[in-house]
């Protein structure tokens, strides 16, 4: 179902989807693959519909099929770390924002997640793009300065993975100047973290990356399959 601000009827009971939508994103701390579906009722807090609330349900009903699952946690993993992301294409029927995720992983093991919408509308495929490389850029400074504070040194350099090679190629050399004079000068740290080689760009194909469960709705398939790589599992 794609949700707006006006499909459906006004919901007779607000305050108990404001409750039950607050209790949804403390789940998320450990049950990622709620993260876009969660993301996408939570826009509809100050006036629900009776569709917001339909989705609502059914995000219970999967959390009450699949409550043996969680996130799994290994000791023995690699001290690498690495980040997916994705967005999407202004899919938001309301004010066309693009919607942005990221998972980060320290080794095999789920450190950082995230699905929202941008701030601002962007007015090319590449803004968005760069939009949500540079939002996982910050949020991957931050983890390695932590990381610096505990005295910890990582192995390699962190990798960002993007399905998209404009984003790649966009970090080393920023040479489209016809498609990159409107973006926001603050998001070109990028270019300068990966000249420092305090990360790295690389493309992955679009069926190896984990962030489509993060901004879009999928197949019951590829969901499932994407679910398991984020290390959410069933308790054996």
């Amino acid at each position: 179902m794609v949700l707006s601000k006006g499909s459906g009827s006004l919901f007779s009971n607000p305050t108990k989807y404001h409750q039950v939508v607050d209790a949804l994103q403390y789940v998320m701390l450990t049950r990622p693959d709620l993260a876009f579906a969660v993301n996408k009722v939570c826009q509809f807090m100050h006036q629900p519909t009776d569709d917001h609330w339909m989705v609502v349900k059914q995000i219970l009903h999967y959390l009450r099929s699949t409550s043996s699952h969680g996130l799994f946690i290994r000791r023995d993993s690699p001290f690498l770390l690495e980040a997916y992301y994705d967005s999407d294409c202004a899919r938001c029927l309301d004010d066309r924002h693009s919607t942005c995720g990221f998972s980060m992983f320290l080794g095999n093991n789920l450190i950082s997640s995230t699905s929202r919408k941008q701030r601002t509308v962007s007015q090319s495929s590449t803004e968005f793009e760069y939009k949500a490389l540079a939002d996982t850029a910050a949020e991957l400074t931050w983890i390695q300065s932590l990381f610096r504070k505990l005295g910890i040194s990582l192995r390699s350099i962190p990798t960002l993975w993007r399905d998209n090679l404009v984003d790649t190629y966009l970090s080393a050399n920023p040479v489209f100047h016809a498609r990159t004079k409107h973006v926001e000068i603050n998001f070109q740290f990028v270019q300068e973290k990966v000249a420092r080689h305090d990360l790295q760009v690389q493309f992955i194909s679009t069926h190896d990356q984990l962030a489509d469960i993060l901004t879009k709705a999928l197949s019951s398939q590829r969901f499932d399959c994407l679910r398991s790589k984020l290390q959410v599992v069933s308790r054996p």
